[in-house]
């Protein structure tokens, strides 16, 4: 059974993650897919980025389920800020290693401590930043095909969420001490997922692809006084 909103906000509070299931239907999924393969996206071998100026993503981030559970999960009305299709293959096949989500996109750059380094992605500005920004952020990510354990799915360390932004080498001992979890998922599901969860992804292993359209959501674009996230 589907699991219930209340149940999500209590599970993603506690373990940093669940899963909705059915959320899209089958031709749902078959029309995102559809839109997302046309030459109108531009893509790079691993998916796309940027992706809210398409129409098709667009309609589907400000969808009232979608929105529903992130403004549940955020506890206030939320909406999204960032897409992105992750695009996995046996033509596109790569591995993620261990990491917390800690870089956002934002209109200006700024000098506030906590924030930085900075970098540019196609052209969108970005920053690493601080734990009281990243708590205010989910990301939902929407399966286009069944995610399995064998083509590369996402793999995460419940309860890592509540300890802040770490170091690399700190992220990468506890995902060696500590218990790992596949996230298998079905297409039409949706992944709720904080930021600072620590995760990754193998690479597949079989001819089945794992395509993933990742939305976050924020409580408001703007964080405080002159910090406002992009949207891309």
């Amino acid at each position: 059974m589907p699991i219930a909103v209340e149940a999500l906000m209590e599970a993603v509070q506690r373990q940093g993650y669940a899963t909705m299931e059915h959320v899209l239907s089958d031709s749902e999924c078959s029309a995102l897919r559809e839109r997302l393969a046309t030459p109108a996206v531009e893509r790079s071998r691993a998916g796309a980025r940027h992706l809210l100026s398409s129409g098709i993503v667009a309609g589907l981030a400000a969808d009232a389920r979608l929105l529903a559970i992130a403004s549940a999960v955020l506890r206030r009305p939320s909406g999204p800020f960032r897409a992105t299709l992750f695009d996995k293959s046996r033509d596109a096949n790569w591995s993620v290693v261990w990491h917390q989500d800690t870089a956002l996109p934002l209109r200006t750059r700024f000098d506030v401590p906590g924030w930085g380094p900075w970098s540019s992605k196609a052209g969108v500005l970005y920053a690493r930043a601080p734990r009281e920004a990243l708590d205010r952020v989910v990301a939902l990510r929407v399966h286009l095909d069944d995610s399995q354990a064998t083509n590369g799915p996402l793999r995460v360390v419940p309860e890592t969420h509540t300890r802040g932004v770490l170091s690399d080498d700190a992220v990468e001992q506890i995902a060696r001490s500590e218990s790992i979890v596949d996230c298998i998922a079905a297409r039409g599901d949706i992944l709720v997922m904080r930021p600072l969860l620590i995760h990754s992804s193998p690479r597949i292993e079989i001819a089945a692809p794992r395509r993933v359209l990742h939305i976050e959501y924020a409580d408001s674009l703007v964080l405080s006084p002159g910090i406002e996230l992009a949207t891309a």
